[in-house]
């Protein structure tokens, strides 16, 4: 098996006609259709159902690869001076059910995440079920002067989110959503509690690793430092490299690095 195989995964046929009847049955359908999207399937296989609900079906295969993936992200973290802090999860159902729960805490202390409806297991598979956010952009489908119109919001959001011990875990523009012009997170993963702290340091990086390739190294240092002031964008660039080394991150951590440096001597001047 290839590792690009391992990776992506597949449901079979069968198993998708299964949760297709337990979602009819369980919202009172006569009818579901599921419309998959294009998507490497690294952790689930998302689809929307009946344009109402959007649904993660989590095979053991996904949760496989998300163990791997952990174990890699915290020696990644080790390698900048930290213990790893991410955490990961024994069963699909169980990958289900912490989203699920990370969405009603983002939606609890004022955040704009989706709404949680439910998440339980059809044979082997775990299944998260959101309403669904129809005319959705992510992150990555904005123009830089879109992208600049929301940073407030973005790291405003971002700020709630770690003023209330809370953290992403896994901040990357796919899981930004702009909906109606506001900013929406989805996709939290898991990070230990002993680890919050280092946690939020590695968001605010993950942030600035996003935002460089569009806006540039300046405005999302400036914007960040606007919101969060110096000392913790300061402490966000020991995590850069780590985010740098990240297949599913591009960004010129040096340009990133210069401008933070470049900002805490006008503070120290001032």
């Amino acid at each position: 098996m290839s590792v690009r195989r391992l990776v992506r995964g597949t449901v079979p046929w069968e198993q998708l006609e299964a949760v297709g009847r337990e979602l009819r049955d369980r919202y009172d359908q006569e009818t579901v259709r599921l419309v998959f999207f294009e998507a490497d399937n690294w952790l689930s296989t998302p689809c929307v159902v009946n344009d109402r609900w959007f649904v993660k079906i989590i095979s053991p295969q996904n949760a496989l690869v998300h163990a791997l993936f952990t174990g890699a992200r915290n020696l990644g973290a080790f390698s900048s001076g930290t213990e790893g802090f991410f955490e990961r999860f024994e069963s699909p159902v169980e990958m289900a059910q912490h989203e699920l729960e990370a969405t009603r805490r983002m939606r609890k202390i004022g955040l704009n995440a989706p709404e949680p409806v439910e998440a339980f297991q059809v044979e082997d598979l775990g299944i998260l079920v959101l309403s669904y956010l129809e005319d959705f952009r992510s992150l990555d489908d904005l123009a830089a002067a879109e992208i600049e119109a929301v940073l407030p919001d973005l790291f405003g959001a971002l700020a709630t989110l770690h003023e209330n011990d809370l953290a992403h875990g896994d901040l990357r523009g796919e899981n930004v959503l702009i909906h109606e012009g506001e900013v929406y997170f989805i996709d939290a993963t898991a990070v230990s509690e002993e680890g919050i702290d280092e946690a939020r340091s590695y968001d605010l990086a993950s942030a600035l690793a996003v935002l460089e390739p569009t806006v540039g190294a300046h405005v999302a240092v400036e914007e960040a430092v606007a919101v969060y002031g110096t000392e913790p964008v300061l402490q966000a660039v020991d995590f850069l490299d780590f985010v740098n080394i990240r297949p599913d991150h591009d960004f010129d951590a040096a340009a990133v690095k210069g401008e933070v440096t470049k900002v805490a001597s006008e503070s120290t001047a001032e």
